[in-house]
């Protein structure tokens, strides 16, 4: 029979254990985030450094990863990637944002109501499959190159997203919900707000992370085509001045930041939002 000091030796042993698992686990959900998406990047700069060696275009066509740092670095000690960088970042988030308080209630309302999805889920659809582009020129035309042509766009291509993905959302609430809130008296806009919403939450949510894609995707056709000294330098701006120069370097390297910031926003706001939404609604398995 075990004494009680091997007994406490054995429960100590096991606790520090448990302690150096917890910690390490952080560390491992880490590389297990940070290694596949890196090892991808390595493989596709090896690939394209391999091609330009080859030489299978001149090199003012296709430039190599060194060229496009190097251009990217003259742009930024002239001033205009942050700023460009911080124009473009606020733009997309105020044009998100007001995206959000207006396709929230939007797509409520359609969810909710038969004859008004009849009437207008068709034109949400429609919306959201047509190419942010073709807003850039009715909205130049109306509004001028201002600010409002910007936001215009953004929002044009990110309030459908948004309001179907609540609509998605509240379709896949059990009626069996709205029967309990309303035996525990919540009716109306109480209703919708403790029990719809929350219930509607894993689509919702979906639809604000397709919405901030289609708001990023909208905002840079915008700042292409609406082009001004008096708007300020945004990514798209940068890109159409590579265009206008002939630089494909710093088109490249003005692409990658596109990309960067789009995902770095996506992976450090939605997808940890989305990931907690679905585990508090039983749809995920919590990693070891």
């Amino acid at each position: 029979m075990a004494r009680p000091e091997q007994n406490g030796l054995a429960r100590l042993e096991a606790g520090l254990d448990s302690l150096a698992g917890a910690r390490a686990a952080p560390r491992r959900r880490l590389r297990q985030q940070l290694l596949p998406p890196l090892v991808a990047i390595a493989v596709v700069l090896l690939g394209w450094q391999g091609l330009y060696l080859a030489g299978v275009e001149p090199d003012w066509v296709l430039p190599g990863p060194t060229e496009v740092w190097q251009s990217l670095a003259g742009a930024a000690g002239q001033g205009y990637v942050w700023s460009s960088i911080g124009n473009s970042l606020s733009r997309g988030a105020l044009g998100f944002l007001v995206s959000v308080v207006i396709g929230t209630p939007l797509g409520v309302v359609v969810g909710r109501s038969q004859p008004v999805r009849t009437a207008v889920g068709p034109i949400l659809s429609g919306l959201q499959n047509l190419p942010s582009v073709a807003w850039v020129p009715p909205a130049v035309i109306f509004f001028g190159v201002t600010p409002a042509t910007i936001y215009t766009v953004i929002l044009l291509g990110a309030v459908p997203s948004i309001a179907n993905g609540l609509v998605s959302g509240l379709d896949q609430v059990p009626p069996l919900y709205l029967k309990v809130g309303r035996n525990l008296g919540a009716k109306g806009l109480s209703s919708v707000v403790h029990v719809l919403l929350p219930a509607a939450l894993p689509g919702y949510v979906a639809g604000l992370k397709q919405g901030w894609a289609f708001a990023w995707r909208s905002l840079m056709a915008a700042e292409i085509i609406a082009t001004s000294a008096s708007l300020g330098h945004g990514l798209g701006q940068l890109l159409k001045q590579a265009q206008d120069t002939n630089d494909m370097a710093l088109a490249f390297g003005t692409i990658a930041l596109v990309l960067v910031v789009g995902i770095g926003v996506n992976q450090l706001v939605f997808a940890p939002v989305e990931r907690h939404v679905l585990r508090s609604h039983g749809l995920a398995f919590k990693r070891p």
